[in-house]
């Protein structure tokens, strides 16, 4: 008889995870392993672990993100696998995270040093103020008003170029919209 993997429930406190979206026929048949008081369930494996639901972001004391199929799937239940090594360590004070941008999709995202498609190029940032820069590039992704100041024959052109600025250097977002008026 196959002995049941159960990881400690301290492993998974301050962490960084982000999950890739599943189809839910993965786990058909399996019993969850711990349902959480908010409606999770969790099945763990040699390899990683799969978690089924509605609510992915900031998760008591950790950030577990989910990367949607495409097409979206209609389901508000989403089921999620990550390996172990996905998951990286996280507090509030060190420089764990950098910024990235999907200019095709026009998103932005955070994502850990500890991932191994960093490439050391865009700047590490604490918490609080990568989440400072993610809302200021998605104001500049979304709003018009603050172009106003600005010559500019193509407006998607400027917001690259300050994006950009805000993604891979430490100047403040003033500082850099002086520099191009």
């Amino acid at each position: 008889m196959q002995k049941t993997f159960r990881p400690s429930s301290k492993s998974f406190k301050n962490t960084f995870c982000v999950f890739q979206e599943v189809l839910i026929n993965e786990i058909e048949g399996v019993a969850a392993q711990y349902e959480s008081k908010s409606g999770s369930s969790y099945f763990y494996s040699e390899i990683g672990m799969y978690r089924l639901s509605n609510h992915w972001g900031r998760l008591a004391n950790s950030k577990w993100r989910l990367v949607a199929l495409e097409p979206e799937s209609e389901s508000k239940f989403k089921l999620g696998f990550a390996s172990w090594t996905s998951f990286y360590p996280d507090n509030a004070l060190d420089e764990l995270y950098y910024i990235e941008m999907n200019h095709i999709k026009k998103t932005v995202n955070y994502q850990h040093k500890n991932n191994p498609d960093y490439d050391g190029k865009a700047i590490l940032r604490n918490s609080f103020e990568t989440t400072k820069r993610i809302k200021q590039i998605r104001n500049l992704l979304n709003l018009t008003s603050w172009a106003k100041y600005f010559e500019y024959e193509d407006l998607d052109d400027l917001r690259n170029e300050i994006i950009t600025e805000l993604i891979f250097t430490k100047k403040v977002l003033e500082e850099i919209k002086r520099e191009l008026t």
